[in-house]
């Protein structure tokens, strides 16, 4: 993949397309071997609230992630609200559930009970492209964004790990000035933190 991919759409539909072609046994031992590298991230939490989200679209899952975080940890979805931001709530395996906009499961709570971003201990996001410096490309809506906004530069912040699989890498991407910065992209076969490779 070029640097600086400037073709956002035509770079998404390039990944997606990677994504649905990768076969079920790989995508079942690729979420394996991605929860071992996150729970490996430097600063990865031992307790608080933790974000991950329900993979959908081909998607790397984090349910083996989920279900081995230390158990001080609470294990959070995020849920789209009407200021097109997101906000988390706890989840388990069993708790209701319902479709969003977007047909995506979110957990089905009373939105005074949601946390903010700030409440959080890391944020574990899914990406459609990224680089070895941790630039990520999302779906295009910005959600992510907007909803880190608020504790982009705070002195304590939640850890911010993005999560693909290997084949969604690209050469270099040119990060937007609203772009909330990484802490560090997990694959199945790598981990990339900012401004280091291991």
């Amino acid at each position: 993949m070029s640097d600086a991919f400037l073709d956002l759409p035509a770079l998404r539909r390039d990944m997606r397309a990677r994504r649905a072609a990768l076969s079920p046994a790989l995508r079942i031992a690729a979420a394996q071997q991605l929860a071992a590298r996150l729970h490996g991230v430097p600063g990865m939490p031992a307790s608080g609230f933790v974000a991950g989200y329900w993979a959908v679209d081909g998607e790397i899952a984090l349910h083996a992630w989920q279900t081995s975080l230390p158990p001080r940890c609470t294990y959070c979805l995020p849920v789209l609200c009407d200021d097109q931001r997101l906000r988390f709530a706890p989840w388990r395996p069993g708790d209701t559930l319902v479709s969003n906009r977007f047909g995506i499961p979110e957990p089905d709570v009373d939105p005074v009970s949601l946390l903010e971003a700030d409440a959080l201990a890391a944020v574990v996001m899914p990406l459609v492209a990224f680089d070895a410096a941790g630039h990520r490309v999302g779906m295009g809506g910005g959600w992510y964004d907007r909803s880190l906004a608020p504790v982009r530069d705070a002195a304590t912040r939640p850890l911010l790990v993005g999560v693909g699989y290997e084949v969604q890498r690209v050469d270099a991407l040119m990060p937007a000035p609203w772009d909330v910065p990484l802490d560090a992209v997990c694959t199945e076969s790598a981990t990339y933190l900012r401004d280091a490779t291991s």
